[in-house]
């Protein structure tokens, strides 16, 4: 892929959307040169394995499953916390890989998604305005003029909070605590006696007598990685840009650039402007790329992104992520799938089935339905079938906490269950029995 004319500073030439305005100019360079000179988060091997296994995923042949926090918190980067969520992405994959019989790739939303866009620079509360949150990296959430104020020592905090995920994620994966012989470890006891529970230890179960036949025919089990550990791949939305670029390295093997802050960027909604400073960066980066696609889109415009920051056409680059809302989907997939076939674009689809079903409840919480996210999913297959493309993945939101933030499902949380455990810091999550609920759907779909 070349990348003509570019260097990771050029998008500074070009309108930046949802930047932040940092109040101490010089503070914040010093901070992006700090950061500039520390390892990177990721390694360029990592990501170019990342890229092959997407570019399978594109063919039909191997399953994206994306998830993880809205946006991450600072307090909430703990071994326990981050074992529980990987925990879950574990036992979804599990799921997919048994019915959909090819490798599923896991990625969190992990280890960098601490800034969020937002709707409107500032917040009102009791006639009282002040900045909106705009993640742990930029602000605090609490409403006050100190916690508001963007400071640029976040971005530090950040880095190292990031780095520590990636520790714990990597011991894990790589420790044991992954292996296929811990399957039944990974059943957390509040989602143990549901029905989803039992139909995963029946699933692990199977596993494990899988396993023991290996053993008894002579197999080690030691010598296959592929039982003992998994690749665990990192996510976030490539938003403050500054930052981005001070972990944007050179491989000292090919000569290529990634931005080694996590192994795909994707680029929202609100940033992906033709002309952007966003598209601009990430078109000379050769991370896979992720476009969020919601119901605001321009069929022109998506093949412009595609020719800009794919013009290789390279199948494994991009993932087209739609989120689309289940209204909405029928009327907005299947012309942009066409769009995209017509041009010959080489592209992962995925769903992003959670941002499209957000409403207000009546207790004014800002929540979702299992069910409308059920809906979109179904319709999101039904299409791709119809429309002779390849449904190769699909992204949440989900945490390993039994919270109360999305109704519905087999718990059967109502608008005044929300309240019980609703602890978000910004859009509203699966809990542990609402993800394994979905994964067992979309494990009846790929058999489908």
């Amino acid at each position: 892929m070349e990348s003509s004319n570019w260097s990771k500073d050029s998008w500074k030439s070009f309108p930046a959307m949802q930047q932040v305005d940092w109040p101490n100019k010089e503070k914040h360079q010093d901070v992006l040169r700090q950061i500039a000179a520390l390892p990177p988060l990721v390694f360029a091997g990592e990501i170019r394995k990342l890229r092959t296994m997407l570019a399978s995923a594109a063919e039909g042949k191997a399953f994206l499953l994306q998830g993880g926090d809205c946006a991450e918190e600072f307090r909430e980067c703990t071994a326990p916390t981050i074992r529980e969520t990987m925990k879950v992405i574990l036992q979804m994959s599990v799921i997919l890989t048994f019915a959909g019989e090819k490798p599923v790739i896991k990625m969190g939303r992990i280890a960098g998604q601490y800034a969020k866009p937002r709707s409107s620079p500032t917040e009102t509360r009791d006639g009282v305005v002040l900045p909106s949150f705009r993640g742990d990296m930029v602000n605090s959430s609490n409403f006050s003029v100190e916690s508001r104020t963007p400071d640029s020592k976040r971005l530090l905090d950040g880095y190292f909070h990031a780095s520590s995920s990636l520790n714990i994620l990597r011991a894990f994966t790589r420790g044991g605590y992954a292996s296929l012989e811990k399957v039944h470890a990974w059943n957390k006891e509040f989602v143990r006696q549901s029905k989803e529970g039992k139909s995963y230890e029946e699933l692990a179960t199977q596993i494990e007598k899988a396993l023991t036949f290996m053993k008894v025919i002579g197999i080690e089990q030691q010598l296959s990685p592929q039982i003992n550990e998994v690749d665990f791949y990192t996510s976030h939305e490539a938003l403050l840009l500054g930052y981005e670029e001070a972990l944007t390295r050179q491989d000292s093997l090919t000569g290529i650039w990634y931005d080694c802050s996590a192994h795909l960027l994707w680029i929202g909604d609100r940033t992906r402007q033709v002309d952007g400073a966003h598209v601009e960066f990430l078109r000379g980066i050769h991370n896979p790329i992720g476009i969020k696609i919601g119901p605001d889109h321009d069929l022109d415009e998506v093949r412009r992104l595609l020719d800009i920051l794919n013009p290789d056409n390279e199948t494994g680059r991009i993932v087209l992520i739609t989120r689309f809302g289940k209204v909405k989907i029928n009327d907005m997939l299947p012309p942009l799938v066409r769009s995209v076939q017509e041009h010959g674009g080489n592209v992962l689809w995925s769903c992003d089935p959670m941002h499209g079903n957000t409403y207000t409840s009546d207790s004014n919480y800002k929540t979702r339905s299992v069910s409308d996210i059920l809906q979109e999913i179904r319709s999101y297959f039904e299409i791709h079938k119809a429309e002779g493309s390849i449904p190769g993945g699909i992204h949440f939101e989900l945490t390993g906490k039994d919270v109360t933030e999305c109704t519905g499902g087999a718990q059967e949380i109502m608008d005044h269950h929300l309240e019980n455990n609703y602890s978000t810091s910004c859009d509203p999550r699966l809990n542990a029995q609402q993800s394994l609920e979905l994964a067992f759907l979309i494990s009846d779909l790929l058999k489908g």
